[in-house]
């Protein structure tokens, strides 16, 4: 029976240690906020993902290459969600000092922004209809209409996922928090990558009235996951949201959060990093159309290539912690792959490989998401005597304003240059299609060693010590 015994226990052994490397996040969950409630409300991430694939993915390229809109055009309305972009910080500070009868701080925010996020996908159908065709209406009704529905878009997602992860990082104890940021961001990843593959598939036979059952299919779907994502989730405490409870202003909390002197540096390293990944994301489908002759199909693929890259960033990201690596320099890591991503894109047009334009693609998700991770975590660390809203918000409304900004430069950018050199200014030699899209590719170049220039002080090897030792949450993989 002893003999028995052992070799129970030996196997109960075993299979602990395989649950914890192959379920890398089952030690998140505690017995108040068991994991299948966690996944639950982590939904919230999937209907946000699927709305950027739309966004920054199929939408841009349909309206480009099938619709016949200026690049400029559709370059701006992606970036319009920037101008809610910088509001992230103030969301999630009000989402912290929320005052209601009813007790609840985040729902309220999570709510309307989803209200907005369906909204936005309401009207944009009429919008692209009137795009496709000025026949009725006057002539910019089409691009005012698609514009206020990315606008709304826009500003439900931020609102969603700001206040969404500081609920997150409500429900769970202190230790667990990165863990559970890891976890929504995953979700938002695979996410975006289901939404990929099925709208991909959706759009293979592609006609305009297919795009608009695709849209309110996305509208429909976007409200269910997140009343689903939200149910029963915030208890109700009205001690929390009391009007007479004091709290700091906006101000206050901003002093607070900068009071730091690494904050500054890091966030204007996290802006131009992030700049410099996200200025081709309105170019790379128009990219993979025009110069290499991909269908909607495969070039919706690629944002399913660019998910699956940032989610393996992730994935070494959380080993090299695990290994004692420094914040910043798995963020330099994610640069430099950056830079290598960037080449091997601009190599593929005169090398007429597509394949190739295909691993750049991936790569740049990869290098994405290592550098994401290293920012990510160095901003909480930072940000661990302020609320988790006005954290997640002031890391978020950096990282968003950027990509915004981004995306209508380059856009506008490639409209200029190919302008000049499709005219014979630049010269004979440079009059080819390719040579707006290099222009913006070696930009983000440029700017990547900047970020790797600005992030250079503050990586440095740091003595190990509980204090500063951080799991992402994705550590226990297999390596």
């Amino acid at each position: 029976m002893n003999m028995v015994g052992q070799a129970n226990a030996r196997m109960v052994a075993f299979w602990k240690r395989v649950g914890m490397r192959f379920m890398p996040f089952a030690d998140v969950a505690t017995a108040e906020m068991p994991f299948s409630r966690l996944l639950r409300l982590a939904l919230f991430q999937v209907s946000v993902g699927m709305a950027a694939v739309l966004l920054t993915g199929t939408l841009n390229r349909v309206m480009i290459v099938e619709l016949g809109v200026s690049t400029s055009l559709v370059a701006i309305m992606v970036a319009i969600p920037v101008v809610a972009a910088p509001f992230r910080a103030l969301i999630g500070h009000k989402s912290d000092t929320y005052r209601s009868f009813l007790g609840w701080r985040r729902v309220p925010y999570i709510w309307f922004g989803t209200l907005l996020q369906f909204g936005g996908l309401a009207i944009l159908p009429f919008a692209l209809l009137l795009l496709q065709s000025q026949n009725n209406g006057p002539e910019w009704a089409g691009s005012a209409g698609a514009a206020l529905a990315f606008l709304l878009v826009g500003l439900g997602m931020h609102m969603t996922q700001t206040a969404g992860l500081a609920l997150a990082t409500d429900l769970v104890p202190e230790d667990k928090r990165p863990r559970v940021v890891a976890l929504t961001y995953v979700v938002f990843l695979i996410g975006m990558i289901g939404s990929a593959f099925v709208l991909s598939y959706l759009l293979n036979d592609f006609s305009a009235k297919r795009l608009i059952q695709v849209i309110q299919g996305a509208a429909v779907l976007t409200l269910g996951l997140n009343v689903i994502s939200l149910w029963k989730q915030e208890a109700r405490d009205p001690s929390r949201t009391a009007h007479s409870r004091e709290s700091l202003s906006f101000r206050e909390a901003i002093a607070n959060y900068r009071a730091d002197p690494r904050t500054t540096r890091l966030l204007v390293a996290l802006a131009l990093g992030t700049a410099a990944f996200s200025m081709q994301d309105v170019l790379l489908e128009p990219y993979g159309a025009e110069v290499l002759g991909l269908t909607v199909s495969q070039t919706t693929m690629l944002t399913a290539l660019w998910a699956a890259g940032t989610l393996t960033g992730f994935l070494l990201a959380g080993h090299l912690l695990a290994k004692g690596f420094e914040m910043h320099r798995v963020a330099a890591i994610g640069a430099l792959s950056g830079i290598v991503a960037f080449s091997a894109v601009v190599f593929a047009a005169p090398l007429e490989a597509p394949n190739l334009f295909r691993a750049g693609a991936a790569v740049i998700g990869f290098g994405g998401g290592l550098f994401a991770v290293g920012t990510m975590l160095a901003a909480m660390e930072l940000g661990e005597h302020t609320d988790h809203g006005l954290a997640i918000g002031a890391w978020g409304a950096v990282q968003a304003t950027s990509i915004g900004i981004a995306l209508a430069v380059g856009g506008v950018l490639r409209d200029v240059v190919n302008s000049l050199a499709m005219s014979g200014t630049l010269g004979a030699t440079l009059n080819d299609v390719t040579v707006g899209y290099s222009v913006v590719y070696h930009i983000e170049i440029m700017m990547l060693f900047a970020s790797l220039v600005v992030l250079g002080p503050l990586t440095y090897r740091r003595r190990h010590s509980a204090a500063t030792q951080r799991q992402f949450g994705l550590a226990e993989l297999p390596g």
